[in-house]
């Protein structure tokens, strides 16, 4: 190795050693973005963001669960239980159905991109998420994983081709922001 390649290598260690070591990972970061839109959710008992993410780490859209546009969701059921037409699930829009249609560039830019959520997609879901190309879904949580419906996401995301793996935290982290 020559004399500036020893030089630079010196320097690059050098810097290294100064740099902050407790930064977020990209994994991290994008799922604390899903995190962090789920707040946004004014549903009661279950709140799910999502961050759709380009191979390069751009983020492209955004969403979390909520009301359909135009549905006030002062009167919006929110209830989990009761009559199926007087409870949230025929009617709520689910976080990656919001974070596709948020999407406001070429349908083109989806297609290989992640998609980041803090609940394991429904099966709705799951095929939105492979109509639009998506070809990676990472999430926190799949507490319903042996759900009829989270059954068929998995077959879905498999027969497709869609990967789907847990978030690999090394550590759990509590992320505070200060807003003052």
């Amino acid at each position: 190795m020559g004399k500036l390649n020893e030089q630079n290598m010196e320097r690059k260690c050098a810097m290294e050693s100064k740099k902050r070591k407790d930064y977020l990972s990209w994994d991290e970061y994008f799922m604390a973005i899903a995190k962090l839109s789920a707040m946004r959710s004014k549903d009661p008992s279950t709140q799910v963001g999502a961050c759709i993410v380009s191979n390069d780490n751009r983020i492209l859209s955004i969403g979390y669960n909520g009301a359909p546009n135009g549905y006030d969701d002062d009167i919006f059921p929110w209830d989990r239980e009761g009559q199926n037409l007087e409870t949230k699930y025929p009617y709520v829009c689910h976080a990656e159905l919001n974070a596709i249609l948020n999407y406001r560039g070429s349908k083109k830019d989806l297609e290989n991109a992640k998609i980041y959520v803090d609940l394991f997609p429904c099966n709705e879901c799951a095929k939105i998420i492979i109509q639009s190309g998506i070809k990676e879904v990472i999430y926190l949580s799949d507490k319903y994983w042996n759900s009829e419906n989270n059954i068929a996401s998995r077959k879905l995301f498999d027969e497709c081709k869609v990967k789907y793996t847990k978030i690999n935290l090394k550590q759990e982290r509590k992320i505070e922001i200060d807003l003052k």
